[in-house]
């Protein structure tokens, strides 16, 4: 059994299917987009929150205590195979009777210098259903334009009476040592924001599903059955690559319920 992906949704699969004594066999590929959450405060069970490589060591630790199996590597082509699935990486091909894809999206970024640092500090923000509250009276801006950045100011027009949309490539942006500052074109006096939110969009990482013969939705998204299964026979995904939510949680639970009909399906196999 083979997994692709090493973030919360596919090492909380690999936790279930180490504890359905399955082999399991990680694919992680660099840093999992979590581990630029500097604290989450809506993951459960964490009520004074959790740091998101703290989370990912938590889950990973807890993973390689049941016996699965992580290796670093990427997984450049995915076929099926008549017993499976043959899963390509630079160190050879691994075989699987099953696979279950959580690679995730891509969030799309703007141009701006040290973004990636203002994103581990909080000051540059991707997800308002994940943080919002601790947003609340802040003053914010969202980058971004059209129904996406309207959406997500009014979502944040519940926690403060200061939402500022900023469509991309109007004025100049710069991360300030504790927030963000705008200038508006014909403007010569620098707005500052506490927050910067993202309503740039992402793109979902489902090439490898795709390249297999696996159905996307128009956003993208993998799409799946009630147990997970693509329309791939075999195939499965889970997380963010599935749906636009992109929550910790929403991940961990689609993994669970993938990773228990993997287990069913191999043990009616048997």
């Amino acid at each position: 059994m083979v997994v692709i992906g090493a973030g919360p949704a596919g090492l909380t699969a690999a936790v279930y299917l180490a504890r359905f004594r399955r082999r399991v066999l990680v694919l992680g590929d660099g840093p999992s987009r979590t581990s630029w959450i500097p604290q989450s405060h809506n993951t459960p069970g964490f009520p004074h929150g959790v740091a998101g490589p703290e989370l990912l060591a938590r889950l990973t630790e807890q993973a390689l205590e049941y016996g699965a199996e992580l290796r670093s590597a990427l997984a450049t082509a995915l076929s099926a195979v008549p017993e499976g699935f043959a899963v390509e990486t630079a160190d050879g091909t691994v075989r699987a009777s099953a696979v279950l894809l959580c690679t995730g999206v891509r969030d799309i970024l703007p141009p701006l210098p040290g973004v990636d640092d203002a994103i581990r500090r909080g000051i540059v923000r991707m997800c308002p259903i994940c943080d919002a509250y601790e947003a609340i009276g802040a003053r914010i801006a969202v980058l971004g334009a059209g129904g996406l950045a309207d959406r997500e100011a009014a979502f944040l027009g519940a926690y403060s009476d200061d939402v500022t949309v900023i469509p991309p490539d109007e004025g100049t942006l710069r991360i300030t040592a504790t927030g963000v500052g705008w200038i508006r074109p014909g403007d010569a006096d620098e707005h500052l924001f506490d927050h910067l939110y993202l309503a740039l969009g992402c793109a979902p990482q489902a090439s490898l599903a795709t390249g297999c013969g696996a159905r996307c939705a128009e956003d993208g998204n993998l799409v799946v059955d009630a147990h997970q299964m693509t329309s791939v026979d075999g195939l499965y995904a889970a997380g963010d690559v599935v749906r636009g939510l992109n929550q910790i949680a929403v991940a961990a639970g689609e993994a669970a319920i993938a990773a228990t009909a993997i287990h069913n399906r191999l043990r009616s196999r048997a």
